[in-house]
């Protein structure tokens, strides 16, 4: 699977972590940044720059990671069909994809450890969305949202 995957610098260390796991699984990484570790650089443009890969390539997954998940998450959900979820368990990550159909997985990088997001990640890649009428029916209604406002 292709993978698009970026960073702010309070994410930048788990980033690497996860780039060098992921191509030990086979997927095909993209980094889309931050390329270096810059104290001073802003999630928004990573955030933004993981969704329009997501949203262009609609096979492939987004990993964004931040401080704490939430600001990443609100940034990439900006861009019209990205679903975001923040991954905070094993849990959290698969009912995203099963209840969600969600493309886009982000991380804590302040707060989990390696081993930990290493899971939430298996779980994010490995589970499918599950076709019941009622998460079709809540992603149609999604969309209305997303188009109307």
């Amino acid at each position: 699977m292709k993978i698009y995957i970026g960073a702010d610098h309070a994410g930048f260390k788990l980033k690497e972590e996860l780039k060098k796991y992921l191509n030990k699984k086979g997927h095909t990484v993209i980094d889309i940044g931050a390329p270096f570790f810059n104290k001073g650089d802003d999630y928004p443009k990573y955030a933004a720059a993981v969704s329009r890969s997501v949203k262009r390539d609609k096979r492939s997954r987004g990993i964004l990671i931040c401080g704490n998940a939430e600001g990443v998450c609100i940034a990439a959900n900006k861009i019209n069909g990205i679903r975001a979820a923040v991954g905070y368990s094993t849990y959290a990550a698969k009912t995203s994809r099963t209840d969600d159909n969600a493309n886009v997985l982000c991380l804590a990088g302040r707060v989990l450890s390696p081993q930990k997001a290493k899971r939430i990640v298996f779980a994010f890649l490995t589970t499918r969305f599950s076709q019941a009428k009622r998460h079709k029916r809540r992603l149609k209604q999604i969309k209305k949202i997303e188009k109307h406002g």
